[in-house]
């Protein structure tokens, strides 16, 4: 006989079991008597700082940044309205920030670990001199803030810079009509500048996972260096290049010290900085980094997901 509260089809019995089964869980947690109940509170206990900052400096936030972004008035979070979502995709100024962010960060990501991988390869291939100093070098950007590396871009490439000068000594041209560095080329040699490092050190783990056996043994059939990277080097060091491209991806879409000096492509995050500090649209503010955060999160689970295919095969 059904107790009373009991619907019909039995959800009130199967959620009381849920609900048992949850108390037994957490009392097996708080005083384990088994070899599997501690473990379980091992685990518990070592996810606890991570769900604890998960909380407070990830979903309380993003919370109250969506909250933020439907709220009927500017100053007050009342009501509901997706006015600041339909301005970001009706908005054809807008939709020029989403495609600049995307190219910008797309192009530079794919430069990034184009050149990481030789350089990399280099690294660990080879024994070349001064090896640390290299390494050293490469590394040196990441400790760099943007507003420093944009700077840095300014000296190097500005109009008065060492590389704008010489080449305009080489070509007989004058330098202003040389330098870059505020232009959007400029900007893509800065976003590049920081990027590199950063999938280099990716790709010089994955290399030293390969296995050289394969590579000797391909060389002595008569492989020839291209086609033993080709055919023996690339399909292993491949789940480290995907790693590379989504680390460096969203580093890309991340970037903003950079683009507070170098302000020629208006992309997501300095967009963001505009609508807070010029023209202080808070719901527009919340609805652009409600999307950046849900677009970042469902290519990194994809890109994850794909590096997990990858090394299964």
């Amino acid at each position: 006989m059904a107790t009373p509260g009991d619907h019909p089809d039995g959800t009130g019995s199967r959620l009381q079991a849920s609900v048992d089964a949850l108390g037994g869980l957490v009392d097996a947690i708080l005083d384990p008597t088994t070899e599997r109940d501690r473990e379980r509170r091992r685990i518990v206990a070592l996810c606890a700082p991570f769900t604890a900052l998960l909380a407070i400096a990830g979903a309380y936030p993003l919370a109250e940044v969506f909250r933020i972004s439907v709220s009927a008035e500017q100053y007050r979070s009342v009501g509901f309205s997706l006015q600041a979502y339909e301005t970001l995709v009706t908005d054809p100024y807008y939709r020029t920030v989403a495609f600049n962010s995307i190219w910008l960060a797309g192009g530079t990501t794919l430069a990034s670990v184009g050149l990481a991988i030789p350089i990399a390869h280099a690294l660990e291939k080879y024994d070349l001199p001064g090896e640390d100093v290299l390494v050293t070098l490469v590394s040196f950007p990441i400790s760099l803030p943007g507003i420093v590396a944009a700077f840095m871009i300014l000296v190097l490439l500005g109009n008065n810079g060492l590389v704008t000068n010489v080449v305009a000594v080489l070509t007989g041209r004058e330098p202003i009509d040389l330098a870059i560095a505020v232009s959007a080329p400029g900007l893509f040699v800065a976003f590049c500048y920081s990027m590199i490092p950063r999938a280099t050190l990716i790709l010089r783990g994955t290399y030293a996972e390969v296995d050289h056996a394969a590579e000797e043994a391909a060389q002595s059939l008569g492989a020839t260096p291209w086609q033993t990277f080709r055919h023996v080097t690339l399909p292993q060091i491949r789940p480290g290049i995907t790693g590379a491209l989504i680390l460096t991806f969203r580093t890309g879409l991340a970037i903003f010290g950079t683009l507070i000096v170098i302000q020629t492509v208006v992309v997501w995050t300095l967009q963001i900085s505009r609508e807070l500090s010029t023209g202080y649209d808070i719901q527009v503010a919340g609805a652009m980094a409600t999307v950046y955060f849900l677009f970042t999160f469902a290519f990194t689970a994809l890109g994850l997901r794909y590096t997990d295919a990858e090394v299964g095969l």
